[in-house]
């Protein structure tokens, strides 16, 4: 007797699939939820089975439906700006923007991750960066369930960036001290200090160290938050997890930053070093600032205009934002103090990068609609977001655990919300009493 199997069907990578009709549905459904375009990739009938089952669209259609969807959302995004502001206008408006955030904003902000890079190496190299984690290390294990060793990721990352904790996750003298749930939520402990230093001094530099000191500590409670949520939901779905990442030898003495030559050479090398990846971080907020803060606000300001038209000059678009916003603005006065609907477009670009959201600041300063409350929330969601979703799935994918990512999305996704709430409250807090 011949045994009854699933006809394999073909998928776009040209690897047959023995699965069933239900778990083939069951499978599309889901990523429809995932990407919206998969809906256009869901099922045909093949005339050929008389059980009408269904199988995928071919990879060529599938694209050019694609193509077709993002045609029309484009041109109806840019349609209803040039219908608003003319054509014209939005055009110069759209380039006009983008270089005066080039000139006013980036190279700015350039010149603070250049020496900020120089400091942070200086501190790194002379020991300065060991000292901060002997003192931190006894907050690690209440404060995070992290061991004493994570200081220096902290550290390491407020000096930098998101991905400084990475290097650190994969070096076994550092690794060794975790149990793997821990270390997977490194991701979510680092990235919540990641540019921190520079976002403290670009906030500082514009006369608010005040808020900006204040959205520091948002931001810790920010990531602590953030950090223990991701190892109860990584613990909840996988408790295998919870065992030490290696057993091989090694300890965190090994772990140095320590460069040859005598103490003057050692300064200079680590002060050229330094701004040389602060050259680096300043280039890569490049992209971010230019298109993301462009778009924002662009969707945030109205016309500049005295009688209310437009005139093509930097900085102006159709206050998309600002209108919904300020809809709801009572909540967001409530949890964060905001008192223009415009204020929300911040936190919505730390999603994706920080730089670009610091880019909006100038801009605010300028029309009057912001103070120490708003950098304190500024600063503690920048800080703890930190354009996580952009560098969560690159350093959890680089670890080896991208089943997680969804998890440490939501756990930080809360966190920073949490950061935002806490600085408005410590500010109001701190204004009673001072």
């Amino acid at each position: 007797m011949t045994e009854n199997k699933p006809n394999p069907t073909v998928n776009e990578t040209g690897q047959k699939s023995h699965d069933g009709g239900h778990r083939h549905g069951l499978l599309n459904t889901m990523l429809s939820v995932i990407d919206p375009f998969q809906v256009f990739r869901h099922h045909e009938t093949n005339p050929n089975k008389p059980s009408g089952k269904p199988r995928r669209l071919k990879f060529t259609t599938s694209r050019s439906l694609e193509a077709l969807i993002f045609l029309v959302c484009f041109f109806a995004f840019f349609g209803f700006l040039a219908y608003r502001m003319t054509l014209p206008n939005m055009l110069n408006t759209f380039m006009q923007t983008a270089y005066h955030l080039l000139l006013e904003t980036v190279f700015y902000i350039m010149a603070i991750c250049v020496l900020m890079g120089a400091i942070s190496k200086l501190l790194t190299e002379f020991g300065v960066v060991r000292l901060m984690e002997n003192i931190l290390r006894p907050l690690m294990k209440p404060l995070y369930n992290l061991p004493g060793v994570a200081a220096l990721g902290a550290v390491m990352t407020f000096l930098s960036d998101n991905p400084a904790i990475i290097s650190l996750a994969k070096d076994n003298n550092f690794a060794r001290y975790f149990k793997k749930y821990q270390l997977v939520s490194l991701t979510n402990f680092g990235t919540a200090f990641g540019m921190g230093l520079v976002v403290i001094a670009f906030m500082t530099g514009l006369g608010f160290g005040k808020g900006a000191l204040v959205g520091l500590l948002g931001a810790v409670i920010g990531s602590i938050i953030s950090t223990r949520l991701m190892q109860r939901f990584t613990l909840k779905s996988y408790p295998e997890m919870d065992c030490p990442v290696t057993e091989e030898e090694g300890t965190e003495q090994n772990i140095s930053f320590k460069s040859e030559g005598n103490a003057f050479q050692r300064f200079l090398n680590a002060m050229l070093d330094g701004g040389k990846s602060g050259v680096g971080i300043g280039v890569a907020i490049i992209p971010g600032v230019l298109c993301i803060s462009t778009i924002v606000m662009m969707l945030t300001f109205g016309p500049a205009g005295a009688d209310g038209e437009y005139t093509g000059v930097a900085y102006e678009g159709v206050p998309v934002i600002t209108w919904l916003a300020d809809k709801i603005n009572v909540v967001f006065y409530w949890l964060f103090g905001f008192e223009s609907g415009a204020l929300v477009s911040f936190p919505i670009t730390a999603l994706g990068a920080v730089g670009a959201a610091i880019g909006l600041v100038p801009k605010f300063i300028a029309d009057g609609i912001i103070n120490n409350n708003a950098i304190a929330v500024f600063t503690a969601m920048g800080m703890c977001w930190s354009g996580y979703l952009s560098t969560h799935t690159a350093m959890l994918d680089s670890l080896g655990y991208r089943k997680l990512i969804g998890k440490a999305i939501g756990a930080h996704t809360i966190g920073g919300l949490c950061a935002g709430i806490a600085a408005h409250w410590l500010w109001v807090l701190l204004a009673l009493i001072f």
